[in-house]
């Protein structure tokens, strides 16, 4: 079994743009995005996370921008190895919000405790226009937790951090699209 690696320095933007690339999660041609925009590069962080160690990567650079929430989030399926990954390295229990309640059981829309007012950090893989980042803030805090910021590991720029602030929380991002274009020269 291939452990990944202990970290000693925290990757930089230009460092994950490199690692994405690497890993084949980036890739140009012609896409349809889940918003259903057209686009000529598509982002598929999976494909990173599946590698140890650049999951490990990721997770450090996360874990650095953590500060004082209580609690690691984030939407199942593409944020869940980062939101395990994350927690793990911080020490703060998780919570994996369900892109729809089952239908059975509790019917319960996450997976995991928020405690009334508890201060909860959304981790995403990619945003585009963020409304899978506003239905996470909306689970989380019918929940009772409190939600003002959220990491992403790749922000495609095309509105959610200005749809994320209408809500009062703000989105920060490893890397940008443009960041990414421009690791393409």
């Amino acid at each position: 079994m291939v452990s990944a690696p202990a970290r000693t320095e925290v990757w930089d933007a230009a460092r994950i743009a490199r690692e994405l690339r690497d890993a084949g999660a980036v890739r140009f041609g012609e896409f349809t995005l889940a918003s259903g925009a057209k686009s000529d590069v598509y982002v598929d962080v999976k494909r990173a996370w599946t590698d140890p160690a650049r999951l490990a990567g990721l997770a450090d650079a996360l874990a650095a921008r953590v500060g004082d929430a209580e609690r690691i989030a984030g939407m199942e399926l593409g944020a869940v190895p980062l939101v395990v990954a994350v927690a793990l390295r911080v020490g703060r229990p998780l919570v994996v919000l369900r892109k729809a309640a089952k239908e059975h059981g509790t019917r319960q829309p996450f997976e995991g405790e928020i405690p009334e007012g508890s201060r909860v950090l959304l981790l995403e893989d990619v945003t585009t226009t963020g409304g899978s980042t506003e239905r996470s803030v909306g689970i989380v805090r019918a929940a009772g937790g409190v939600v003002d910021r959220a990491l992403v590991v790749v922000d495609r720029e095309e509105g959610a951090a200005g749809r994320l602030s209408a809500l009062g929380v703000r989105l920060e991002a490893l890397v940008t699209f443009g960041q990414l274009r421009a690791s393409r020269r």
